[in-house]
């Protein structure tokens, strides 16, 4: 922008030297680096703190999928990349030695609740002792418990999507045996229900932003094309400033000024839905001081996005 406007300024002040409109004397030599320098400290610098501009990117939540049960894989029936909704069928366990299980408890409990009826019976006919109606109580209670832990793990042979998305990177087959350990996931599911923008701003441009600001994102998934969101939060931390325990002391070389992200939302939701996790842009933030400077950042924003066609970094 800077360029163009000297550029400009450059064509009027040959036309007016050509046409004698002018003398071309020191002052209107010297001009050049005079616009220049009131361009940069009058527009170009404090567009920066009033509409702060920054890389977008787009991030999903990633859950590993682990079986809440160790066995063999009888059925996978998703395909990688394919559209799911939450609680469809990612694959299957085999059941039988759960179900025996289950049969088995349930069996005794069965038991337990009959000599249960029968001690109570004797009691309530002072034929038999309390002690031993509380005693048949109580093995019918964990046996209660064990069968509702038997058929929670029969249920579990079923593994399910936790949300609405996608399994990506997919090699899980059947007849494999998979087991309930949290280092092992099977599978990658990408959770596709809410979408995360997060927008890289410097510190020294950050100082005025707010949530509800007005943004506006270009993003080289769609070249040429401009959608309007709103700021939804600064995060309070990044990684620098996370104090992690270690034996050592503060290395003042790690002390930098590293970009805040800031988290915004898009107005399309279903464009924000559709862009796939890792889709870069730029995006610029529309903040309540310096407004006229929002006019520049608004057409800096629009040759970005039309460089988008060509442009692939």
């Amino acid at each position: 922008m800077a360029v163009a406007i000297l550029n400009t300024y450059l064509v009027l002040l040959f036309l007016l030297v050509h046409f004698g409109l002018v003398r071309f004397n020191l002052f209107w030599k010297a001009s050049p680096a005079i616009v220049m320098v009131l361009v940069l400290l009058g527009l170009l610098i404090p567009m920066g703190w009033g509409a702060p501009q920054g890389t977008a990117l787009v991030v999903r939540n990633a859950v590993s999928i682990v079986p809440d049960v160790a066995g063999e894989v009888t059925d996978v029936p998703v395909a990688a990349n394919a559209p799911l909704k939450s609680g469809d069928v990612l694959f299957k366990i085999d059941p039988t030695p759960y179900a025996a299980q289950v049969k088995a408890i349930d069996a005794q409990y069965k038991l337990a609740r009959t000599r249960l009826g029968q001690m109570t019976e004797l009691y309530q006919r002072d034929a038999g002792r309390g002690f031993d109606v509380e005693q048949r109580q109580s093995e019918a209670d964990q046996l209660s418990g064990q069968l509702e832990a038997a058929q929670w793990n029969l249920d579990k042979t079923v593994v399910r999507a936790p949300a609405d998305g996608y399994v990506t990177n997919l090699a899980l087959r059947k007849g494999a045996r998979v087991a309930n350990l949290p280092l092992s996931p099977v599978m990658a599911f990408i959770d596709t229900s809410n979408t995360i923008i997060g927008v890289e701003i410097n510190q020294i441009d950050a100082r005025y932003i707010a949530p509800g600001q007005e943004v506006e994102a270009t993003f080289k998934f769609a070249p040429g094309q401009i959608f309007t969101g709103r700021v939804e939060s600064v995060l309070q931390a990044i990684s620098p400033g996370q104090a992690q325990i270690s034996g050592t002391a503060v290395l003042p070389k790690t002390i930098e000024a590293a970009p805040f992200i800031v988290r915004v939302r898009l107005d399309d939701a279903e464009f924000a839905r559709r862009l796939p996790a890792g889709s870069a842009g730029t995006a610029a933030i529309y903040t309540d001081r310096l407004i006229p400077t929002h006019v520049v950042r608004r057409v800096l924003l629009r040759q970005v996005a039309i460089l988008n066609y060509v442009n692939p970094f």
